[in-house]
Formats: structure tokens, C-alpha cells, sequence
């Protein structure tokens, strides 16, 4: 889903987070954009998050929000990962996407996200 609505930050940080992001992604001239989707997911074990929506180039994407857990001191969701599925299941939104959630630049744990109705929800998640 990399250049969706894929990335999450610590809830109560979303506008600093995305203003923080999209200035260091324009003083480097990075190919990164960012913007809040206006709902939140919640954990067990990571607590509640902001989910964002991006465009860009993924790889610049992956370290900004890295870079932000870090500056900021926050928890984030980096997504984007899949399981090695066949075609047909990938194809009807039956495959698995995978999270690394960050805590101050740290790797703490991993979620496994789901869809409905357009907006994602954690199935199941896992201390790092």
C-alpha cells in the first residue's frame, strides 16, 4: 500500500508530525508528501494512533518517518509490507499487510493490518 494511507503516528501528535515530515522532506528536497486521514486505530500493545496518508518515493518515505519517531519522540507505524501470496489472493485484498511500529526511532513490535470499509484496523500485533 506504500504511497496510501499506510503510515500511522502517535495519537495527539498528527499535525505536528505531518508538518515536521513534510518540512524536512522539502528542505531535502526528498519526493515525500504527507497528510492525515482523520481517523485513528487503536492497540494493545503500542497504544492509539493517527493514521496518515503519503505520496513520494517510498524509500524517502521509510526514513522520514523513522527520522520523525526519533525528533519527535513518538511511537509510529511504518506499513507497506506483504506476505508472499499468491496473485489471486493479493488480488481480492485477502493478503496480509504487515507494520514495524517504531518507538523513538527504536523497533518495538509489529502489527498485521485489515481493511474495511476503506479504513484499517489491527488484527492481530506483536512485541518486537
Amino acid at each position: 500500500m506504500a504511497g496510501t494511507d499506510s503510515f500511522g503516528v502517535e495519537n495527539g501528535m498528527g499535525i505536528r508530525a505531518v508538518e515536521w515530515m513534510n518540512l524536512y522532506s522539502k528542505e531535502r528536497k526528498m519526493d515525500f508528501k504527507a497528510q492525515l486521514e482523520g481517523y485513528r486505530i487503536s492497540s494493545k500493545n503500542f497504544g492509539d494512533f493517527e493514521i496518515m496518508s503519503w505520496n513520494g518515493n517510498w524509500s524517502d518515505a521509510r526514513k522520514i518517518i523513522i527520522k520523525a519517531s526519533t525528533k519527535l519522540s513518538m511511537r509510529v507505524i511504518e506499513s507497506g509490507y506483504h506476505q508472499k501470496d499468491n496473485l489471486l489472493t493479493s488480488f481480492f485484498g485477502f493478503g496480509k499487510e504487515f507494520a514495524k511500529v517504531y518507538k523513538k526511532g527504536n523497533f518495538i513490535g509489529t502489527i498485521v493490518l485489515g481493511m474495511r470499509s476503506g479504513k484499517w484496523y489491527i488484527k492481530s500485533e506483536k512485541l518486537g
